[in-house]
């Protein structure tokens, strides 16, 4: 069997000094910005995902995403002791590997890959909707426009990772301009909607809001990205990744949550319900804030390149895992070699053409709409998000740690509970079926390998390589 070895940090990174202490900083916004583009851009599409589960009940929205960002926080809290024991990542494959045996490894990377290709797939299908909510005459030309968006974006992966300080300016454009948004919105909006605050007052409110949140959950993917993403940081001592991580996933919480809860309660205040054709819910509050000048077009523009970067960080994190999964010379592989083949810009192509194809099939399927992809969208990650809770409560009740144990238990039995209720709503079922599938194919193709060990750290080795 073929041991896996972490790359050791370079002696320089175990002694900081003062002079040091700026560049660390800048390290630090290029890091935390780009990481948090992924679930920053899922305000674009979760909010209305809500209101749609809640047949534009506007009265129960505020309601539904406070407990959305609430579970957000729960599935965070998990990843902050996620980091705090895997300070050279790994995230929730890690934790199963060591917590269950290296086998259930393969279920969290099965929901990752399913998760990546469902990432590219919402994120250009909402760009492309951005585009059009700017342009409505576009609106003939969506599937046509979100293919050629995704091309664009899987032909700048072929550079690798040059972008990541470029992510994380998109990612600080758009909160900028969204808090202008939202500022006027509050203090002088230049119109409002027409929306009734509630579409059904005799209904059960409480079980409207318990039925509909799972849905708004797809607010949560990419919380899971800090804890995999310190594998990057190469330079830095594991107390210093740790401080990355977390770091990065405070940054996370309080703009995601603090930048939904806003945007959810102007869209009650203006009483923006559930948008058109040819536009979006997060348009029509931008748009009944600011009128159509200069700052709902810098709005949708921002809100478009952040989408866009929150699929090309998926075409490189997913790629990058199959690489990993591929194996070098020296070291067994799970999956073929040419998987692993890179160019001069060290990008696994052929990985990338394989994600390109999944990501165009999904967005034909689903007519470029990205509102038919977030049912889909709050499966596969979530059975990431349930096997990494799971690995946690049994570390700390190994460990005597009743809180943490009860903590990870309920939190895991949240997560379960929205998983159950997007299953059951039909067609979401095939996520999961995928995720199975994709896992229990790599599973047996390492069982046919010899069983290489450390498996549980390829999440660490596709962030690093």
């Amino acid at each position: 069997m073929t041991a896996i070895q972490q790359p050791a940090a370079p002696a320089a990174a175990q002694v900081p000094t003062g002079r040091r202490a700026p560049r660390r900083s800048v390290l630090f916004f290029a890091f935390a910005f780009a990481v948090i583009a992924d679930p920053v851009s899922s305000v674009a599409y979760a909010i209305e995902a809500a209101l749609r589960a809640l047949h534009g009940d506007l009265a129960l929205l505020l309601s539904t995403m406070s407990l959305v960002v609430g579970l957000v926080v729960v599935v965070t809290a998990n990843y902050w002791q996620l980091v705090r024991r895997f300070p050279k990542g790994g995230g929730a494959a890690a934790a199963a590997g060591r917590a269950f045996g290296p086998r259930w490894t393969f279920v969290p990377i099965g929901a990752l890959v399913v998760d990546f290709v469902l990432t590219i797939g919402i994120s250009i299908a909402a760009a492309a909707s951005a585009v059009i909510a700017l342009f409505p005459a576009m609106s003939a030309w969506r599937i046509p426009l979100a293919l050629l968006l995704l091309l664009a974006v899987a032909g700048l992966t072929w550079f690798g990772h040059g972008g990541r300080l470029l992510f994380a300016v998109m990612t600080v454009l758009f909160v900028l301009v969204a808090v202008a948004v939202l500022v006027q919105g509050f203090v002088s909006p230049h119109g409002a909607g027409t929306a009734p605050a509630s579409t059904d007052p005799g209904r059960s409110a409480a079980l409207a809001v318990v039925l509909a949140f799972p849905v708004a959950m797809a607010l949560a993917t990419g919380v899971e990205a800090p804890s995999t993403a310190i594998a990057q940081l190469g330079q830095l001592d594991d107390t210093r990744r740790r401080r990355f991580g977390r770091g990065t996933l405070a940054l996370l919480l309080v703009i995601v949550g603090g930048l939904t809860l806003a945007l959810t309660a102007l869209a009650v205040q203006l009483r923006i319900g559930i948008p058109g054709e040819d536009s979006t819910q997060i348009a029509d509050i931008a748009h009944a804030a600011t009128g159509s000048g200069w700052l709902y077009g810098a709005f949708q523009l921002t809100s478009s390149l952040l989408l866009l970067a929150a699929a090309s960080s998926s075409f490189q994190a997913g790629p990058g895992l199959l690489k990993a999964l591929a194996g070098t010379a020296d070291r067994p592989g799970v999956l073929p070699a040419v998987l692993g083949r890179t160019n001069r810009h060290h990008t696994p192509y052929w990985s990338v053409v394989v994600y390109l194809a999944a990501a165009a099939v999904i967005i034909v399927a689903a007519a470029g709409e990205e509102q038919e992809l977030v049912l889909f969208y709050a499966v596969a990650v979530f059975v990431s998000f349930l096997v990494g809770l799971l690995a946690m409560t049994r570390f700390a009740r190994a460990e005597r740690k009743p809180v943490l144990a009860w903590l990870n238990g309920t939190a895991a039995a949240a997560v379960a509970f929205t998983l159950v209720v997007n299953l059951l709503r039909g067609w979401p079922v095939l996520s999961l079926v995928a995720t199975m599938l994709v896992a229990g194919a790599f599973y047996v193709r390492w069982a046919r390998a010899g069983r290489p060990s450390g498996i549980e750290d390829v999440e660490a080795r596709a962030e690093a390589d």
